[in-house]
């Protein structure tokens, strides 16, 4: 008996260091284009061409690539509608989402399972990128920063998540709300939502990440530059770089160019998510348990 808990017990032990290791790997496997990304960007381009292109650990460090980024013109305008893209559409997919899920979740809603299948009959049913071009011009959004805000203000998983939070709340504990006197709107204001932030703060990151990756609306409904958004910007610097490269009299850093853009495109959303991360585990956790 003893002889098989000692085997069990080692049996354990290399099966633990085998996911370490397996952790560890993976880990090194994510970091490394990161870290290749930002020591080319700070990187003389003269000790990017001397080492092949290959920079994982700068010996000279500079600040040239994000000092030629940022005195152009089109970047800091960039920032600035991307930054009002994100900030709009995640307040407005809150403000639409959070009412919705709250309302589907209440079992005493007249029609309510109809409402939810027309919820999810759009997730396995598009209208398609003509019709939904046509209705953006013909709702006058064409060529407007609230092209990229108003077709997306609500996401039909969003509102699953929220409305599967919700159910799992104590029913009592909005009894006694009603009870009190408190309507429904009271009810989510004052119970329900101070409960929610973890869902809310998950909801809210799916937001912001879809929204300062904004690329594709801006691509099909945006014709002036000055409304192009961070990351169209970065794909043409990407762009203009190669072409550049191609130029045997060009002498501008394009490769740490390249990399600085990319950097400066991902920064904000990798240090805004460790301090979310523990509310967005949460939340998925919770919002997946029930169906």
């Amino acid at each position: 008996m003893g002889w098989k808990l000692v085997v069990n017990r080692g049996s354990e032990r290399y099966f633990d260091y085998l996911v370490n290791g397996l952790l560890i790997l993976l880990a090194v496997v994510s970091v490394f284009p990161l870290l290749y990304v930002f020591a080319v960007s700070i990187t003389p381009y003269s000790e990017v061409l001397k080492n092949g292109g290959f920079v994982l650990i700068p010996r000279k460090v500079t600040f040239e690539a994000y000092r030629m980024l940022f005195g152009m013109e089109t970047i800091p305008r960039a920032f600035l509608v991307t930054i009002f893209v994100t900030v709009m559409n995640t307040l407005l997919n809150l403000t639409l989402t959070v009412p919705m899920a709250f309302a589907l979740s209440r079992k005493q809603l007249a029609g309510r399972g109809f409402f939810i299948f027309l919820i999810v009959f759009t997730m396995m049913f598009g209208g398609g990128l003509i019709p939904t071009y046509l209705v953006v011009k013909g709702t006058g959004l064409l060529n407007t920063v609230w092209a990229m805000i108003i077709p997306g203000a609500m996401s039909t998983w969003n509102v699953l998540v929220v409305k599967t939070f919700f159910e799992g709340l104590p029913e009592e504990l909005f009894e006694s709300g009603r009870i009190d006197g408190a309507g429904e709107f009271t009810v989510l204001l004052r119970l329900a939502l101070p409960l929610s932030i973890p869902v809310l703060m998950t909801v809210g990151l799916f937001c912001v990440v879809g929204s300062w990756n904004t690329f594709f609306s801006a691509v099909y409904y945006i014709t002036d530059p000055d409304l192009n958004p961070l990351q169209v910007i970065v794909r043409s610097l990407l762009m203009s770089t190669e072409q550049m490269e191609s130029n045997v009299d060009t002498v501008l850093p394009t490769t740490t160019l390249q990399m600085a853009s990319v950097v400066t495109a991902s920064l904000p959303v990798i240090v805004v998510y460790p301090f979310v991360q523990k509310h967005l585990t949460k939340g998925m956790l919770i919002g997946a348990v029930k169906g």
